[in-house]
């Protein structure tokens, strides 16, 4: 009886579960082009190869007459790119034992699915300038939905998350994360979704710790180092206002009024920011709200041009630095950064403009319109600086020191005035970033930068203002027959082999 079992066991149970090792399995449709292919390890081999043809067969003659690539490897895992979007491909593993013999599998198919994102007639990322220096990394577009190499090409695209990706839908913050998978934006939701486009997880409408219902999640999300995850939401509400600064008012709505009496209470409805730390279960175990900060402050003195008070910081970006445990957020609309102590919520330090009872908002100062501000490896503040206040200036990228003592000021110690080459000036003018725009310092010290909206041009750029990289996302218009800019929130890059095939392999959902 045993052994009958163990001959059941081994005839129907192991088949099934090599077959189950088998990635990417019979019959995918996938969402890209770079590839993690793997398979069962086999003992006393030597070299694995695995051979791709293209088009779908299931004999031996007709798949050797179209193989298109092979790749070996040592090990059971290997990264491999086919050629196109919207194709089919058939592929086998070839097993070289230590004394030479070699053996084949069986075929499996897979297809590459097709999106317009996708279609290089109808998207592109036009490359400026290369001087190969970066060539193995890979930039996600959040305005395309696409995963570039750095020749321009499409390897991954954004497929459906919850019904939500669609031709309209503008996506933020595509990142990949420390643990191999990608965060974004969707539609005021925030998702983890893994390389293949499964949720892996997403902010919950509400949780047992967090008994608000679900908000509009905005501008960053990110996955920390501890599993966790931190996102910036919003707050709404009734504040009252004088002088000295703002309170929580519960109160009924009233029409605001401002007097020239320095006592006078204005009532108001205002929208200020929180970020928002969840576990893996989706409760809340820590939260800020930026009303905090505002209590007090001189902000009621930033009035426009009509004598009214304007008070809309617009948080657009925080940075957690983890070993510091203190969180930079950025206020757009306010010209103006506050760092924090995590978890206390103490503000140790504000940067930018201030604004002192009865003078009106003016001058950009170090930074205007700023956008996602970041802290670098040898301790400096850098920013993309959208800089507004001067009209007909392009943006530039920021680096800041802070001051260290009370009697010292921040100071900014380098700069770069980002370039538009490839339009007219008179383009210039029209085309320079309003908006959004993104800066990542790289390990040998340059910066990966997206000049935002509505002119997505993305570069890297050294500490010697030498650009090393540059390209412009467009969009085919069939009316004007001509290219068009595609704007973009932000971009994000892949320099680590180790993280793209962490990402590729999908390790992650391996884990789970």
């Amino acid at each position: 009886m045993f052994k009958n079992f163990s001959l059941l066991f081994y005839c129907f149970f192991i088949p099934h579960l090599l077959f189950s090792q088998v990635l990417p399995g019979e019959g995918s449709n996938l969402n890209y082009r770079l590839i993690g292919f793997s398979f069962p390890e086999m003992k006393k081999t030597n070299n694995y190869k695995v051979e791709i043809a293209s088009g779908s067969y299931y004999n031996e003659e007709s798949f050797k007459k179209n193989i298109i690539k092979s790749i070996n490897s040592k090990t059971n895992k290997i990264i491999g790119e086919v050629p196109s979007f919207g194709k089919n491909y058939t592929w086998r593993i070839v097993y070289t034992e230590e004394k030479g013999a070699s053996k084949g599998s069986k075929f499996y198919h897979f297809k590459t699915g097709m999106s317009p994102n996708v279609d290089t007639n109808i998207n592109r990322l036009r490359i400026i300038k290369s001087t190969g220096k970066n060539n193995g990394s890979y930039i996600f577009l959040d305005g395309n939905k696409v995963l570039y190499d750095m020749n321009g090409h499409p390897v991954w695209y954004l497929p459906d998350i919850d019904s939500f990706v669609n031709e309209n839908c503008i996506p933020r913050d595509i990142k990949l994360t420390q643990q191999g998978t990608i965060t974004l934006l969707v539609h005021e939701k925030a998702y983890e979704i893994s390389y293949n486009g499964d949720i892996l997880w997403k902010v919950p409408n509400k949780s047992q710790s967090n008994t608000e219902s679900q908000e509009p999640y905005h501008h960053e999300f990110t996955r920390l180092g501890n599993g966790h995850y931190m996102v910036l939401g919003m707050e709404s509400g009734m504040f009252r206002l004088n002088s000295k600064g703002a309170d929580r008012n519960p109160g009924n709505p009233v029409t605001p009024q401002l007097k020239d009496s320095a006592a006078t209470v204005v009532q108001q409805h205002f929208r200020f920011g929180k970020i928002l730390e969840f576990d893996n279960e989706g409760n809340v175990i820590w939260s800020y709200k930026t009303s905090q900060y505002f209590m007090g402050q001189e902000i009621i003195n930033r009035r426009n041009s009509g004598e009214t008070i304007n008070i809309n910081p617009h948080d657009n970006s925080f940075y957690f630095d983890e070993q510091s445990s203190v969180i930079y957020i950025s206020f757009r609309d306010i010209n103006r950064i506050i760092k924090i102590k995590y978890p206390e919520g103490k503000v140790l330090a504000d940067y930018g403009e201030q604004y002192n009872s009865g003078v009106q908002e003016a001058g950009s100062g170090l930074f205007c319109k700023q956008h996602c501000v970041r802290h670098s490896a040898n301790g400096y503040l850098y920013l993309f600086n959208n800089n507004n206040c001067n009209l007909g200036r392009a943006p530039k990228i920021v680096i800041l020191q802070e001051p260290v003592t009370d009697t010292e000021i921040l100071k900014k110690i380098w700069e770069y005035e980002c370039s538009t080459e490839d339009i007219s000036k008179d383009e210039l003018l029209d085309n320079t970033s309003s908006g959004g725009g993104s800066v990542e310092e790289l390990p040998d010290k340059s910066f990966f930068t997206c000049m935002g909206v509505p002119y997505g041009k993305v570069f890297i750029v050294n500490r010697d203002k030498a650009i090393l990289w540059s390209a412009v996302p467009e969009k085919w218009n069939q009316d004007e027959k001509k290219w068009k800019i595609i704007p973009q929130y932000r971009a994000s890059i892949i320099t680590d082999s180790k993280q793209l095939e962490h990402l590729v392999m999908n390790e992650e959902i391996e884990k789970r």
